[in-house]
């Protein structure tokens, strides 16, 4: 197959050589709900491309590169005291695969335990280019379902307004929980 960025042939979807010179993490920090600090990985307009694919095939394949790289790393380095979960944002499967699986998937660690199924949406609106007064009309309604840890850490693959990650969160501190931080891979602000 051809590296879908310079086209050379590869035996993964993006060669070792692009996943080096254009899929380095460049970490930037925003909060939400006043303090709950929101990290993303990638300018959006760096990865946009790719994070498009994640209603298609190959997207699986795109998504498991970017969660290596990304939230995988920052797995292996991340120090804390407690055991944590990690929940992904309606991690239920489109597509034939849920994408925000595949980035908790990759947290998996010595103090880190990704759980599924913890919040899933009741309410399927499409928050893509609506505004933020559209999307605080039409929130997701999370279903949750309890699990042991205390603190958590929610992923997602785009943070926008921040409207979906604050829902969720209140959410899981209406459940007793504690969201410590939340991790996307990219942030539609930071282009």
């Amino acid at each position: 197959m051809r590296c879908m960025m310079c086209e050379r042939f590869s035996l993964s979807h993006i060669c070792s050589s692009c996943q080096d010179s254009l899929l380095t993490p460049q970490l930037h920090k925003r909060k939400i709900l006043g303090n709950i600090p929101v990290y993303s990985f990638f300018p959006y307009s760096d990865i946009e491309p790719l994070l498009l694919t994640k209603h298609t095939d190959v997207g699986y394949y795109i998504y498991t590169i970017l969660a290596k790289r990304s939230l995988g790393s920052f797995a292996r380095e991340w120090q804390y005291a407690n055991r944590v979960a990690s929940i992904g944002i309606d991690d239920h499967a489109t597509s034939g695969y849920s994408h925000t699986a595949i980035l908790n998937r990759a947290l998996k660690s010595h103090n880190i335990t990704p759980r599924y199924g913890i919040l899933r949406a009741s309410q399927h609106y499409k928050y893509a280019g609506k505004s933020v007064e559209e999307r605080l009309l039409n929130p997701r309604e999370f279903r949750y379902t309890p699990f042991k840890e205390e603190e958590v850490i929610l992923v997602d693959d785009i943070v926008t307004t921040g409207t979906t990650l604050g829902e969720a969160a209140e959410v899981l501190h209406s459940n007793g929980k504690k969201v410590i931080l939340c991790l996307t891979l990219s942030d539609a602000e930071n282009k």
